[in-house]
């Protein structure tokens, strides 16, 4: 599991080294970023953060729904493509977004901020969860359960940082396009 681990952290770095290429790939005739760059509340970057943190949401719960639901089939390692594919749709939306945004940097810094904080209030709630983890019955390991949070704190602020630096940072002629 450490090596997924390392292996999507490897991914992500790469992804944010090539932001700029990845982000030239989506061009400016995309429906989404036509409807989201002409919609007037989104060139606010309170209401552009608000749209960005509730996708960021279904996102996230949708690929947790498919990945419970794909646990009764019992099929080994295809929870792994689904969490690749969620990552992968989330770094495209993050593009889309980040295409779709034409404002000032400082707004652009706040929207990506209010946006990405969805996995800033995981990671929290996750570091709470490992802080009070108690055992349900005497002698039960808790070290599986605190494995697992210390994993879901790593992908909760991977995920923070990586949407943050894609919708929030840009250089040049990314901003419009």
């Amino acid at each position: 599991m450490s090596s997924i681990l390392l292996i999507g952290f490897v991914g992500v770095m790469l992804v944010l080294i090539f932001k700029r290429p990845l982000t030239n790939q989506v061009g400016k005739d995309n429906r989404f970023v036509h409807k989201l760059r002409n919609a007037e509340w989104f060139q606010n970057h309170w209401l552009s953060g608000l749209f960005l943190f509730g996708l960021n949401a279904v996102l996230f719960f949708a690929a947790i729904l498919l990945i419970y639901l794909l646990m009764k089939l019992m099929i080994p390692f295809l929870h792994l493509f689904v969490m690749f594919i969620a990552v992968g749709a989330s770094i495209y939306f993050w593009i889309l977004i980040h295409k779709a945004w034409s404002g000032s940097r400082k707004n652009r810094l706040k929207m990506s901020a209010v946006g990405s904080s969805f996995y800033l209030v995981l990671t929290i709630v996750f570091v709470f969860w490992l802080k009070n983890l108690k055992p349900a019955y005497p002698g039960d390991d808790m070290f599986m359960a605190s494995i697992g949070l210390v994993i879901a704190i790593i992908v909760t602020s991977v995920a923070f940082l990586t949407c943050f630096v894609i919708t929030g940072f840009s250089k040049g002629k990314t901003v419009n396009g």
